[in-house]
């Protein structure tokens, strides 16, 4: 495998296995839906979907297009929509010939207001966050400020040479413990009341329709021109709510 497939697919199997997760899959029994492009007739990736009991959607998008140097795979981990635990996501890219991840717990309530909160779901990553920014062989990359209004300030998102980015194992797995830590465990009270003035499932709604909106950001216009709009919506749908396909 390669270097991005393997981070990604490697963090996916913990996710399945330790979230006790079940597949969705599609009609021949494969992945949920099958991706192809007007490139060629070949597949260029899938789209696949899981589900348990605590965790109440993972989505993962794999696109591996050779002629053009793309090797694109993301994993999104959603929780109930009522809970306060972030979700976890996980992006590793090999285009135009740099290696590229995006790692973050996305946040649940406004940061600025809930310093409880902050401290519960994401201060414990401080750590493990500045010891990325120190690695050799990574450059920040320029997302646009609008972007990151929706994710959290722990959000790693980095340009990265193949020995830096063949280390990135112990961090994204430092972030997958910690967010497990919160998956199973119990929601402090103390918590609970810092986040008493809060819905939830609305605020929940709003931030992912703002995080997967290609007004906001632009990858989608180049997944589109890849594999159509028809089928980059149909992805953005399963991203935007935990409704499970039939």
């Amino acid at each position: 495998m390669s270097l991005p497939s393997e981070l990604c697919l490697t963090t996916l199997d913990t996710l399945v296995a330790r979230g006790e997760l079940s597949e969705i899959t599609g009609a021949d029994g494969g992945p949920y839906q099958t991706l192809y492009s007007p490139m060629g007739p070949d597949s260029v990736g899938s789209v696949r979907i899981f589900s348990g009991d605590k965790i109440a959607k993972a989505v993962y998008v794999g696109i591996v297009v050779p002629q053009i140097g793309l090797d694109s795979h993301m994993v999104f981990a959603f929780m109930p929509q009522e809970s306060p635990v972030p979700h976890f996501t996980l992006d590793s890219v090999a285009a135009g010939g740099h290696l590229a991840f995006h790692l973050d717990l996305i946040q649940r309530a406004d940061a600025g207001t809930h310093m409880v909160y902050n401290d519960w779901a994401h201060t414990p990553l401080t750590g493990t966050y500045k010891e990325v920014l120190a690695m050799e062989g990574l450059s920040k990359a320029e997302l646009d400020n609008r972007q990151l209004t929706v994710m959290s300030a722990w959000m790693l998102a980095s340009r990265a040479d193949e020995q830096a980015f063949a280390q990135l194992d112990k961090p994204v797995s430092a972030y997958l413990e910690h967010w497990f830590s919160l998956v199973e465990g119990d929601v402090p009270a103390e918590v609970l009341s810092d986040l008493s003035d809060t819905d939830l499932a609305a605020r929940d709604a709003r931030n992912r329709a703002l995080l997967f909106s290609p007004e906001v950001d632009k990858v989608w216009a180049q997944i589109s021109r890849l594999i159509t709009e028809p089928v980059a919506e149909s992805i953005r749908a399963q991203l935007v709510s935990n409704e499970l396909p039939a």
